[in-house]
């Protein structure tokens, strides 16, 4: 079976391309810089021809609120219309728990704008809504850091591993669309505060971390509830300790 992968030579891009690979997928794994572009249409229908599945990874290169509503809606309809075209099966789309939740963070009002092109749709679709990636503990504590202090949310959170996250691609990739959305999420629950904090403890790292009800996510003041999956989400394998153990390991 062929897949095309869009935005797939970013993180999530390339170990789900691995993955359906080694199960003896024809896999096109594309990107700007291979030549396909979902915003200009470049070299789109040409890597689409023969694909039964399309997995969406693509992400936007700038966060400004304009900008990145701008990408997803026009990445998504460049993309379903090319799709729809070569007749595609089944559009997989990566996007993220709590979109619905925090409509005042632009991202999050981006991504459920490219979810609402793919509901239109006429292709059968499924929607992975998956918590925060390990790898952007870093970021996030950088965002959260002024001189040599961390002031991070205390709701609830619940991170994953990007080959967590990648394991699931591939498997959503060779099933039977959904038509309809699933959430994934890392194995530990605990307060955003003590999960970074934990982090740079690990990491070396001498800053502090402070618990801030008010401090803001990505534009976003947090509940318990706002980027937490519900009931029923597939839950990973990998804890904290298992992926920081495998990031430090020589490449």
């Amino acid at each position: 079976m062929k897949i095309v992968i869009i935005g797939g030579t970013g993180l999530i891009g390339s170990k789900t391309a691995l993955r359906l690979r080694n199960k003896g997928h024809e896999v096109l794994a594309v990107s700007p810089n291979t030549g396909v572009n979902t915003i200009t249409g470049e070299g789109l229908a040409e890597a689409l021809v023969g694909a039964e599945v399309v997995v969406d990874l693509a992400n936007a290169p700038s966060w400004e609120d304009k900008a990145v509503l701008e990408f997803f809606e026009t990445s998504g309809r460049n993309l379903l219309a090319a799709a729809a075209k070569a007749g595609v099966k089944h559009h997989v789309a990566l996007s993220i728990v709590g979109t619905e939740r925090l409509p005042e963070n632009g991202y999050f009002r981006a991504k459920l704008a490219q979810e609402k092109l793919i509901k239109e749709s006429p292709i059968p679709y499924t929607i992975v809504h998956s918590t925060q990636f390990f790898e952007f503990l870093k970021g996030i504590a950088d965002e959260a850091t002024v001189g040599t202090v961390a002031r991070l949310s205390p709701a609830a959170f619940q991170p994953i591993a990007s080959d967590d996250v990648a394991d699931v691609m591939a498997d959503v990739a060779t099933g039977k669309p959904l038509n309809g959305t699933m959430e994934i999420a890392g194995p530990e629950r605990a307060p955003m505060n003590a999960i970074i904090a934990r982090y740079l403890r690990a990491a070396n790292d001498p800053r502090t971390v402070e618990a801030d009800v008010h401090a803001r996510y990505f534009g976003s003041e947090l509940n318990d509830q706002s980027i937490v999956p519900g009931d029923g989400a597939r839950i990973g394998k990998i804890t904290f300790q298992d992926w920081f153990r495998q990031a430090q390991q020589p490449k």
